[in-house]
């Protein structure tokens, strides 16, 4: 359809800038001055290169990371911060009805029986859906093999949506092909021009996953997505619930540990690095008409795919978000009107 191919021509260089922009606020917020500490700065520029460069998966560098944090707290204490944004935002918010210094209420305080009980039913939620799955499909079956891969990417969400999606892409475009770059970009589109968090277009892909494998046979394909995209779903959100429900009240009472801590500061600092690889990767798909040239031997190799419109559209929209602090609604919305203008008049 024309007409929303030209909405999406617009609004994939918007997500791309409100990549980059989420990008710049997550390093401000959690890695600090280069300077002061160079730690963090080094740990997200080697994440970066280990998933752009090297093509190490996610869990891995996230596994590297939380080493180097744990060797970090005991020979440098000091070289990681104070952990996640609390110190960086203690004097920046208005005073709360519940802080940092409220004393911890009796229903988040951790108990090993409630912690059982938690991953007990956590563990029947997932396991039962997932026998049935297997008993209906075995193990190769697409719909088993939505809900292993989802509940993988559910466990190493650090970081939210934008650290874990390169890891989604590189498996769902390039190991199970149940979609295409082109669709990925599509539903990221989607994720973030809809309301909800990013996160929700999990949803999408298992939907254009089931539709593509048709995995409940040809007569049934809007079924079989459907079921899909409810599995990558299911999958994903129930881990989430359990660390909340499981997780919460052990935080809660390991605060200003440093043995804890120091791990979860180098992992969001490599999570700094997984998004600038995400923003890389946006940036080529809607930079380039084609797919961008592996190898660049002369300046016609680089320039002669580029798309000068969607460049355009990039441009703008940092510069919206940047410099006239417009907000995300009202730059996509922008965009999405661009694009559909050059679209209708056959320039792009």
């Amino acid at each position: 359809l024309p007409l929303v191919a030209g909405i999406f021509y617009g609004i994939k260089p918007a997500v791309a800038a409100i990549v980059l922009h989420a990008l710049h606020r997550m390093a401000s917020k959690s890695l600090g001055s280069p300077r002061a500490r160079p730690a963090p700065w080094a740990i997200a520029a080697l994440s970066f290169i280990a998933v752009w460069a090297l093509q190490l998966p996610f869990p891995l560098v996230v596994l590297c990371a939380m080493l180097a944090g744990v060797v970090l707290g005991r020979v440098a204490p000091g070289a990681l911060g104070k952990s996640s944004g609390h110190a960086a935002n203690h004097h920046s918010h208005a005073p709360s009805l519940i802080d940092d210094t409220t004393p911890t209420p009796a229903h988040a305080q951790f108990k090993a029986s409630r912690l059982a009980w938690v991953l007990g039913v956590g563990a029947m939620l997932w396991l039962l859906p997932m026998a049935a799955l297997l008993a209906a499909y075995g193990w190769q079956g697409t719909l088993t093999q939505i809900g292993w891969f989802f509940t993988k990417a559910a466990l190493l969400t650090f970081g939210g949506a934008y650290a874990v999606l390169p890891y989604v892409n590189q498996a769902a475009v390039e190991h199970y092909q149940w979609l295409t770059t082109a669709q990925m970009m599509d539903g990221l589109a989607l994720g973030e021009s809809t309301p909800g968090p990013l996160i929700i277009v999990v949803a999408f892909v298992g939907f254009v996953g089931g539709w593509a494998k048709q995995v409940l046979g040809p007569d049934a394909v809007f079924l079989g997505a459907a079921l899909a995209a409810c599995v990558a779903t299911w999958f994903t959100f129930l881990p989430s619930f359990v660390f909340i429900l499981a997780g919460g009240p052990y935080v809660e009472s390991t605060r200003g540990n440093l043995k804890l801590t120091a791990p979860l500061s180098a992992v969001t600092a490599a999570v700094v690095g997984v998004i600038a690889n995400l923003a890389l990767f946006f940036i080529a798909a809607v930079a380039y008409k084609t797919p961008a040239p592996a190898t660049f031997g002369t300046l016609n190799a680089f320039t002669s795919s580029l798309d000068g419109f969607a460049l355009a559209i990039l441009v703008f929209a940092i510069f919206a978000l940047w410099r006239l602090k417009w907000g995300v609604i009202r730059v996509i919305a922008l965009c999405a009107a661009a694009g559909l203008a050059l679209r209708m008049l056959g320039v792009a």
